[in-house]
């Protein structure tokens, strides 16, 4: 019942520090997929991967599992909101009668509350559901995509990309860590700061790291080069929210994505990838939540439904040109499964 669902902690109560910096909460089911008895067991069908449209976190792992293959080893559902006076979370809005078929539940909590009678934290996504327990068994957002690149190997399509490269793997993880402080958790910090300090550090941090990837790419296609990389989806997520979704909520800001030539371009290579394209809704992301308060409020929310997103992210660039290899993005797999 509706009534019993716990309702939803806010970031701005329990995750701003005294000076107004906002600390994200700690992953609570951290649990690594593997072989080891500690591990969750590397299984088809056994799990389900709950997202969210809106969610950068979670949007990243639905792009990993589309790309590598495993549609049917691990399926999928999506969650959205409801207005209430009390905030529930994350519910099934898109099934019927807003309850999970395979999942009978209707809110995301109720699975962490199954996993964790005593969580007290916000319900969040991606969750890794068990369908046998009906319980969240994972949602590191950290590393998910990587155990869906390595663990999951032996479940992979036969021409899957190798996202993670062995040799590259750590300097993938260093720069994974530099996306999260500066730029997927930089956006955050600027946009739940409570303190002017807080949001400088945090805007000026978020700009400098886009200066620095548009260098990085100047000369490579890819954060790595020729090939896709984790990193790549990693940047991929926050980009496409950027123009759409959060310079809404980030005050007078010194450039848009559009208006780097090299990350432009480059966002719009990597929209051309089928996966991608399909996990990335932006009309959703661009429709406000909450109703006008004010003739005076942006385009994008005014009008959300009249911005042809299609046409701007198909507009043609020439990335490929940097390339060896121009009509290929990805390494594939060399072992034989």
């Amino acid at each position: 019942m509706v009534q019993e669902v716990r309702e939803r902690p806010s970031e701005l109560v329990n995750e701003i520090d005294e000076k107004g910096y906002f600390h994200r909460q700690k992953n609570h089911f951290d649990t690594p997929f593997g072989s080891g008895k500690e591990h969750n067991p590397v299984e088809a069908g056994r799990y389900r991967l709950v997202w969210a449209k809106g969610c950068h976190w979670s949007n990243r792992a639905s792009i990993a599992i589309e790309l590598l293959g495993l549609q049917d080893v691990i399926s999928v559902n999506l969650v959205g909101r409801t207005p209430r006076e009390k905030d529930l979370g994350w519910e099934f809005v898109f099934d019927e009668g807003n309850k999970d078929p395979v999942l009978d539940v209707q809110f995301l909590s109720e699975l962490y509350a199954n996993a964790d009678p005593e969580y007290k934290g916000r319900a969040t996504v991606p969750a890794v559901v068990d369908v046998k327990t009906k319980r969240v068994i994972n949602n590191d957002y950290v590393w998910l995509t990587n155990y869906f690149e390595t663990e999951f190997r032996p479940f992979q399509a036969p021409d899957a990309p190798d996202l993670y490269p062995e040799e590259l793997r750590e300097e993938i993880d260093a720069y994974n860590d530099y996306l999260f402080e500066h730029v997927n958790n930089g956006v955050y910090k600027a946009m739940f700061a409570q303190s002017l300090e807080a949001y400088n550090d945090a805007y000026n941090n978020l700009y400098q790291a886009f200066d620095e990837i548009e260098e990085r790419l100047e000369n490579n296609r890819f954060l790595f080069g020729d090939y896709v990389t984790d990193s790549d989806i990693r940047l991929f997520v926050t980009l496409a929210r950027f123009d759409t979704r959060y310079f809404k909520n980030l005050g007078p800001i010194r450039n848009r994505i559009v208006d780097f030539k090299n990350i432009w371009g480059y966002a719009r290579d990597l929209y051309e990838i089928p996966a991608f394209k399909n996990n990335t809704y932006f009309a959703d992301l661009a429709k406000s939540t909450e109703k006008p308060k004010s003739i005076f409020i942006d385009y994008n929310t005014r009008f959300w439904d009249k911005i042809d997103y299609e046409t701007l992210w198909n507009q043609p660039q020439e990335r490929y040109l940097l390339s060896k290899t121009p009509s290929e993005k990805f390494k594939r797999n060399e072992e034989v499964k």
